[in-house]
């Protein structure tokens, strides 16, 4: 059972528990476009599921067969107000942030159109699955506007500068073959297939210790801040933390009692 019956309760999105996997969708029709509240709504269940013990991984999804998420809605930005920017570009950076900060492994089921705010939170996810069909896009510059929640970072660190610059700059489109060979998505799928996909990996996650997870993540993104010389060492010594956990203690007995494990994420 989990620790939080509130898991209805967020604007625009749909959570559902499965085993130790949150399987959140982005609910707000026709194109799941984000919202000031369905925003700050992500940012909440992240930071709850971050508290709950039993949580090991995030697939994120969108509603629908056409749309994984087709960003903000830019009626919002019509009449030029910057207070109004100011406020979704906050609630933007900070849900995706956030999500990004998830203590496990979060997958992003790319189900159809991801552009603008859509791609860049599937960017803010450590992985990506795209049915056959999606089509992705940082269309900002078009109208006079720029990626706004980590997508000239992510993006750029994902496929490199180069392919970056044609999706930002150019308004290049790309689809889920191109991604894939780009190294912006890890897997391609067929229609229909990439939340199955998504759960089966996050799944395999679950045979992996919770505490080890964590650890490693934080080492793997310390990685785009710190040159390898200061990130060996808090490899080193986040090796000997672990020793401290109890899943440390219970991943080497049961594989010498030849069982599978059973984490407490502790």
């Amino acid at each position: 059972m989990s620790k939080y019956p509130q898991y209805s309760n967020y604007t625009n999105l749909q959570c559902e528990i499965i085993g130790h996997t949150a399987l959140v969708t982005l609910a707000n029709p026709p194109a799941n476009t984000w919202t000031a509240a369905g925003l700050q709504a992500l940012t909440q269940l992240v930071n709850d599921l971050n508290a709950d013990a039993d949580i090991y991984s995030l697939v994120i999804t969108g509603s629908g067969q056409k749309f994984f998420s087709a960003g903000a809605d830019l009626k919002l930005f019509a009449d030029g107000d910057k207070a109004v920017a100011l406020d979704m570009a906050c609630h933007f950076g900070e849900a995706f942030e956030t999500l990004g900060r998830f203590r496990g492994v979060s997958i992003a089921a790319i189900n159809g159109y991801a552009m603008g705010g859509g791609l860049e939170c599937a960017l803010a996810c450590d992985l990506r699955i795209a049915e056959t069909q999606a089509q992705m896009a940082l269309p900002e510059a078009a109208v006079g506007l720029l990626p706004c929640a980590g997508g000239t970072q992510h993006l750029a660190w994902l496929v490199g500068e180069g392919w970056a610059k044609r999706l930002i700059l150019c308004g290049e489109r790309v689809d889920a073959a191109t991604a894939l060979r780009i190294g912006l998505v890890e897997e391609v799928v067929a229609t229909g297939a990439a939340l199955e996909h998504a759960l089966a990996l996050a799944k395999q996650v679950g045979k992996q210790s919770p505490s080890s997870v964590k650890a490693c993540k934080q080492l793997i993104q310390g990685a785009r801040q710190q040159p390898m010389n200061t990130v060996l060492p808090q490899e080193r010594e986040a090796f000997l933390a672990l020793f401290d956990t109890a899943d440390q203690k219970e991943g080497v007995t049961a594989f010498l009692e030849k069982r599978p494990p059973v984490w407490r994420n502790a």
